[in-house]
């Protein structure tokens, strides 16, 4: 029974975290590829240029299909912490629930009301309205991506509750504590601008695509001029919101930061390694150095985690073996003070079980906060209440060399998107972008690398967390339902094979759309060209009778009027 248990542990976490990784390939275009189609046409509503009718239209082709295979993956994704984690769920529902139930009924019904005007209403509302649709269906996205963050910041550092021994549940003190928490801003913000930042890159990168093949020249120049000017906004907020993320980090869960950076063990004025390649296992945790190489910044990871380069950063064998002359408890003690504040908690429950009232009242004022026992029971004992389902202190390590290179992988690849669109925005501007034929092919690959950097990103924030299902308070081994594991085992592969399909159906579609073009939007109404105001690049003009979007850009640069010359030159 004991090994059956251990194996639903690791089914269930595995089926947990395909599941999200699967999700999160489609949130972050969805977040930040919302807000670009919301300016486009809010560009068209201005202008009443119909080109941008037509480009807004094909880049919300592109979104519909990322949005509505990311809402499938998320709702199997929420419907796995009733079935999988059912203790998590009842250990701390009060707290979790309420901002996934926000999130449901207020972010997740504006964008799933608004979106069928914004796909299916361009001849049937206003242009004032449709536009209106089009930005409640970006804020309901984006209004969804804070609520689910906020849950899950509160998993990373508990805040605005209190443990009730009557119910054995964790509930809520202060909604604006778990709401507004530091970890839940910057979670938000970081998450957010980095999908902003990958949504911009895919519009470059399909934008590039058609430039180097000669194909929708006006519809990329101007995507790209957009895109690659928002891109890097966000790519630098994204580096000063990590920044901040670090910091939190380091002050919630200095085990995270220490793993993160396979610092052993803690230094005063502790450097920053840029890259390094990290020992064996049985090597790693010696005196000596745990990198085979590395590259150092001295004094940059003090001054990054506590604004201070003279600052104390502790490495794991000090988390783990404590050191008093840093105020660090040895995790051994923390494991046996949990284990007092469930003993504890046990005789209460037993003394209610018996119908002792003077045991039962006696024993749950060690949890009552109005006391001076209770407060000094909290303080001292319930605050470790997770270590005491703890085997060993060495269940406190995550995984290094995983959280190392992630974190690496994420920050060097971000560093390469900010050079990266400042060389397509520089390019751009001066009007030679099409001859940067390396550069153009550079903007593809980053796409790819994006969706990397981002999944990379979701390993370091929930693999760092391990082992704990909701830090400090829950391990994930005690918060897994009591199912068997095949039960778990067999919904693993239905799931993979599940979302598998739906990757390769959504990539079928959107290299279709893609190859398709904007060619294949159809054209806006005679009286919408008639009554639109004429733009100073790419007017009503440039659509006569339905001509195609090449014609009149051929025609206004002169490849095809009598001087030659290749049209994507």
């Amino acid at each position: 029974m004991i090994t059956d248990y251990l194996h639903t542990v690791d089914w269930s976490r595995a089926q947990f975290a395909m599941t999200a990784a699967y999700h999160w390939l489609f949130v972050p275009l969805t977040l930040g590829l919302s807000l670009l189609i919301a300016c486009m046409e809010t560009v068209y509503y201005r202008t009443g240029d119909p080109f941008w009718r037509r480009t807004t239209r094909f880049w919300m082709r592109l979104f519909g299909v990322n949005f509505a295979i990311g809402v499938a993956t998320g709702l199997i994704l929420e419907f796995e912490f009733g079935t999988n984690w059912s203790n998590y769920s009842y250990f701390v529902g009060d707290i979790f629930g309420a901002p996934l139930a926000i999130e449901g009924l207020m972010a997740f019904f504006l964008e799933t009301t608004f979106v069928a005007v914004m796909f299916f209403g361009w001849d049937k509302v206003s242009r004032g309205f449709h536009l209106t649709a089009t930005w409640l269906t970006a804020l309901g996205a984006n209004l969804s991506a804070w609520w689910i963050l906020v849950a899950n910041a509160w998993m990373q550092a508990p805040a605005g509750c209190a443990f009730n021994p009557e119910t054995l549940r964790n509930e809520m003190t202060s909604f604006a504590d778990v709401a507004f928490s530091p970890v839940a801003v910057d979670k938000f913000l970081h998450t957010t601008l980095s999908s902003f930042l990958l949504a911009s890159l895919f519009v470059v990168g399909v934008s590039a695509w058609y430039l180097l093949r000669g194909r929708e020249r006006q519809t990329a120049l101007r995507s790209i001029r957009l895109a690659s000017l928002s891109g890097l906004a966000s790519a630098l907020l994204t580096l000063g919101t990590g920044d901040r993320s670090g910091a939190v980090v380091a002050r919630t869960q200095p085990m995270k930061l220490a793993a993160i950076e396979a610092l052993y063990h803690g230094r005063e004025g502790a450097p920053l390694t840029v890259v390094g390649l990290l020992r064996p296992a049985a090597r790693r945790d010696t005196a000596g150095s745990p990198f085979r190489f590395g590259i150092e910044i001295p004094k940059l990871l003090s001054f990054m985690s506590f604004r201070d380069a003279d600052a104390y950063v502790p490495g794991i064998a000090d988390l783990i073996d404590g050191d008093p002359a840093h105020g660090l408890m040895p995790a051994a003690e923390k494991i046996a003070r949990g284990r007092t504040a469930i003993a504890e908690l046990a005789r209460y429950r037993a003394a209610e079980e018996a119908g002792d009232r003077t045991a039962a009242a006696a024993a749950k004022q060690k949890f009552d906060p109005a006391t001076p026992e209770g407060r000094a029971f909290l303080d001292d004992c319930f605050a470790y209440f997770g270590y005491g389902y703890l085997g060993s202190p060495q269940e406190l390590i995550p995984d290094v060399p995983l959280l190392f290179y992630a974190f690496r992988v994420m920050v060097g690849a971000g560093l390469l998107f900010i050079l990266l669109l400042a060389a397509v925005w520089w390019y751009g501007r001066r009007g030679t972008l099409e001859r940067q034929r390396t550069l153009l092919r550079c903007a593809i690959l980053a796409v790819p690398l994006a969706y990397i950097a981002s999944e990379a990103g979701w390993v370091v924030a929930e693999v760092g967390r391990q082992p704990w299902a909701i830090q400090d308070l829950m391990p994930v081994d005690v918060a897994v339902s009591a199912i068997g594991s095949r039960a778990v085992a067999t919904t693993f592969f239905i799931l993979l094979a599940l979302f598998t399909a739906l990757l390769a159906a959504e990539l079928s579609i959107l290299f279709r759309q893609i190859r398709l073009g904007p060619r294949n939007i159809p054209d806006v109404d005679v009286t919408d060209i008639d009554s639109a105001p004429r733009g100073d690049s790419g007017g009503p003009c440039d659509r006569r009778l339905g001509g195609s979007e090449d014609s009149g850009d051929t025609l206004r640069d002169g490849s095809a009027n009598g001087r030659g010359g290749d049209p994507a030159r």
